[in-house]
């Protein structure tokens, strides 16, 4: 394996370990009582916070579906379908499979588990038969797919000496965007994005660390 390539795994694998920590710290912080879930109660409280969820502007609810793994999943898979196609290589639809199969996997897993209730109910319990609330699909989602689709526009495009194309900053817009939406919608309680962005973020460079750990000839950097 080169030696940058060595590099760049082991940054993110490093960084996927300390988003992992994040994400159980909220966790447990979240199944403890303590102060986190004060803040939902005092974020929950706020008076520009929309009370029922079917009275939501259409740009909100625009905004709000950009999380949507429906949606988002038809960009990811095309943007690879392209890539494939265009340096004969079936790996950016693997890492894009692979990121979907773990989003949704973790995240589903975490919900039934955890069955935590949304602020929509105007209950906050945990380890109930109907809660989907923790952690957020629509943070996880967004920072995931979202984030694996600019890191292979990034790495297809990157080529020695130019530069690749950096949509990072896209990501975090619509990242940030949607959590706002959901906040404005009451369909999560702050630790709920919190912990979506921490598992979300934390799968996405543990799948970069995957594609640094496994050559090609067919990937330009």
């Amino acid at each position: 394996m080169p030696a940058a390539r060595k590099r760049q795994m082991n940054s993110a694998l490093k960084l996927s370990v300390m988003f992992l920590f994040l994400y159980g710290l909220v966790t447990q912080q979240v199944l403890a009582n303590t102060w986190i879930r004060r803040l939902d109660e005092w974020i929950y409280e706020r008076d520009f916070l929309l009370i029922t969820p079917g009275k939501t502007p259409t740009l909100v609810m625009l905004v709000d579906d950009l999380g949507l793994r429906s949606i988002t999943a038809i960009f990811l898979l095309g943007a690879a379908i392209i890539i494939s196609q265009r340096f004969k290589s079936w790996r950016p639809i693997n890492l894009s499979i692979l990121s979907l199969l773990l989003l949704n996997i973790v995240v589903g897993v975490s919900k039934l588990l955890f069955g935590r209730t949304k602020p929509s109910t105007g209950f906050d319990l945990v380890f109930t038969d109907s809660g989907l609330s923790y952690p957020s699909g629509h943070a996880a989602n967004a920072v995931l797919t979202w984030g694996m689709m600019a890191y292979l526009i990034f790495r297809y495009s990157h080529k020695e000496p130019f530069e690749g194309m950096r949509l990072t900053w896209f990501v975090a817009i619509v990242t940030v965007g949607v959590c706002l939406a959901s906040l404005y919608r009451n369909t999560h309680w702050f630790s709920d994005l919190l912990g979506g962005l921490f598992i979300g973020s934390a799968l996405l460079v543990l799948i970069i660390a995957i594609d640094r750990s496994i050559s090609s000839d067919r990937q330009p950097s």
